[in-house]
């Protein structure tokens, strides 16, 4: 018994088809591609993890650095000219 049922025989022949129609040049194209998109997805996914982490102390440090209502600073440009 293999796979569900399926025979490791029955693979081959399954695979030696696929082989036979396709042909091996494309079959490794499809391959380097599908690839490449499942790289290209954990990259995205790392990323995307790493931006969430630094959300919070861009959202700290710019609270920080930018006043909360623009009337207060006029109010302490008023008050330092004076």
């Amino acid at each position: 018994m293999g796979f569900g049922g399926i025979s490791l025989w029955q693979l081959l022949i399954v695979l030696a088809i696929i082989v036979l129609l396709f042909g091996t040049k494309k079959l490794r194209g499809i391959g380097g591609d599908l690839g490449g998109a499942v790289k290209g997805f954990k990259k995205a996914m790392s990323d995307e993890k790493n931006t969430d982490k630094e959300k919070p102390e861009q959202i700290q440090k710019s609270e920080e650095s930018a006043p909360l209502d623009s009337a207060h600073t006029e109010k302490n440009k008023d008050n330092n000219k004076v």
